[in-house]
């Protein structure tokens, strides 16, 4: 069913789980994180970013996940992600998602609270949750073309933040970083406490991918309620696609033979994080489509 993240995000808080969110691209990722997170009774975002969505793709991906997303029993948000003009916001309102992401965490403070809050009131009257990000998540851009270093969230500045522009949930800074890592990253656990307890709004943490599980589990008891996952979900693909073009053994290949593995080694990740989140049976289903 299709939810905004202000409804699974006020649970997982209250909760002390965090909730999945897998960005993703093309049917064969949206089937298996979505019929994933059903089997495991897990509620899961699924985000977009823009480049993929150009051309048509905001017509295919968001109306895809739309229409199977009342096909499952668990709750479904469609994110956008990491959008970073208000062009986008607009579009992705009129497209139907039921979350969206305003990134203005490279620029100054009242910078970003005047773009985040212009966010809110685009959003906001359609019933359409608003995240944004304070400090700055660094690493590599998608291309790998160009490293940002990480700026730490301040916890000086979040209430101020939340309270000018009235987002429903913040990303923060504590030492992730997007893409894969050069060296394992060191959580700043004490911020997120700090970070927690002076936040009104549930906290989310970007770059998920390759953070030691021992971490992420302590950044979810310590307040973080959605991550961010991408780099594994892809490197998950690209396994699964070496060991299909390994075993192709006929010329004209089944579906199963192309994507099966692709799917299964993608499944497994899916599976465990949500299982390392604690959001696995938090919902219980009913049959697909029922």
């Amino acid at each position: 069913m299709l939810v905004t993240a202000k409804d699974v995000l006020a649970e997982a808080r209250a909760g002390r789980y965090a909730v999945p969110a897998f960005d993703c691209v093309e049917d064969v990722m949206v089937r298996t994180i979505l019929e994933t997170a059903e089997t495991l009774r897990s509620p899961v975002f699924m985000m977009c970013l823009v480049p993929d969505l150009e051309g048509n793709g905001w017509t295919y991906l968001p109306g895809l996940i739309r229409a199977v997303a009342d096909r499952h029993s668990v709750p479904v948000v469609l994110h956008l992600d990491h959008a970073n003009e208000l062009d986008s916001i607009a579009r992705a309102v009129g497209c139907g998602f039921s979350s969206v992401m305003i990134d203005g965490s490279s620029l100054p403070f009242e910078e970003n609270v005047k773009l985040t809050r212009a966010a809110v009131e685009l959003a906001r009257p359609k019933g359409i949750s608003v995240e944004a990000e304070l400090g700055h998540v660094g690493g590599m851009d998608l291309e790998a073309l160009n490293r940002r270093e990480n700026v730490l969230t301040e916890p000086e500045e979040v209430a101020r933040f939340v309270e000018q522009t009235g987002v429903d949930s913040l990303a923060v800074s504590i030492g992730t970083s997007h893409g894969v890592y050069a060296s394992l990253p060191t959580l700043n656990i004490a911020c997120l406490r700090e970070l927690h307890a002076a936040s009104p709004v549930p906290l989310v943490l970007h770059g998920g991918s390759g953070t030691p599980d021992d971490q992420i589990r302590e950044a979810v008891r310590e307040g973080i309620c959605k991550l961010n996952i991408y780099a594994d979900c892809r490197i998950a693909l690209g396994r699964g696609l070496r060991q299909a073009a390994e075993s192709l053994r006929r010329p004209d290949p089944l579906p199963d033979d192309l994507f099966g593995a692709m799917r299964r080694e993608l499944a497994a990740v899916v599976k465990e994080k949500i299982e390392l989140l604690g959001s696995a049976g938090r919902y219980l289903c009913r049959p697909a489509g029922a």
